[in-house]
């Protein structure tokens, strides 16, 4: 067996939703750290509305759609505290 076929059978196992998928769930990835240092209250639903479509997707990307939905929660709380704490807008 070559490495070409090897290359090939392993490209073949991903279709054009995963690569979707994935896309959406590093755009959520984004979407969360931009609401970690500007209106975490209209950035970060946003990412957890793409992070659940991302998950739902595909099989393959759900691991990527977790650490994203974990992204998300963490930066919702961070940015609610440093907003509230340095007095910023939330919305």
């Amino acid at each position: 067996m070559s490495v070409d076929a090897t290359h090939e059978e392993a490209r073949a196992g991903w279709s054009q939703t995963d690569t979707v998928a994935g896309l959406l769930a590093m755009i959520a990835i984004f979407a969360c750290a931009l609401g970690l240092v500007w209106r975490p209250v209209r950035v970060i639903p946003f990412a957890v509305v793409l992070t659940l479509i991302a998950a739902r997707m595909s099989e393959r990307q759900e691991r990527l759609a977790g650490w994203a939905l974990a992204a998300c929660v963490t930066c919702w709380t961070l940015g609610m505290a440093v907003a509230i704490i340095t007095e910023n807008p939330l919305y």
